[in-house]
């Protein structure tokens, strides 16, 4: 025999969860969250001494962060330093690729390929600093996003 017919309201339990009933329980900060962009490519200098670099933007509740919020500004050369000394740091997490190095100079400042670049470190320090192990064990993760004076000459490692 057939069930008889029943609105979806009855059948679905649309309420919302009762552990979180009150809004500022249901839209609350995460517990631990990390959230960095790589933005604002700008580029300075004349002839041979132009070069480009992009603004770090970090938003995170980590205890082993120093700041909640960091806006730092990086060039492309400090971020491949910043893969040596990762690469260098640990050994058990594999640090993934930097995008490749621009080699025609006269395309090198070509708007397309500075927001290619972009994209490109972008997605490195996205996965780099969503890395768990490196989250809480990186000085030097800690200290690329929101050291302004950063140095990989000083590095720890």
């Amino acid at each position: 025999m057939s069930r008889p017919f029943q609105p979806i309201s009855d059948v679905i339990n649309t309420s919302p969860p009762q552990n979180k009933s009150r809004p500022q329980d249901i839209y609350s900060e995460p517990e631990n969250f990390l959230e960095v962009e790589v933005t604002n490519a700008q580029t300075h200098g004349y002839g041979s001494n132009m070069y480009t670099d992009y603004e770090i933007i970090c938003r995170t509740n980590i205890p082993a962060f120093k700041k909640r919020l960091s806006r730092i500004r990086r060039r492309y050369s400090d971020f491949v330093a910043f893969r040596k000394v990762l690469e260098q740091e640990t050994n058990r997490v594999v640090i993934p690729q930097l995008p490749g190095k621009i080699l025609l100079n006269s395309n090198k400042f070509n708007e397309l390929n500075i927001e290619k670049r972009r994209q490109g470190l972008e997605r490195f320090l996205i996965v780099v600093s969503g890395h768990p192990l490196l989250q809480t064990g990186s000085k030097s993760l800690i200290e690329f996003i929101q050291n302004e004076k950063w140095d990989p000459k000083q590095a720890v490692y």
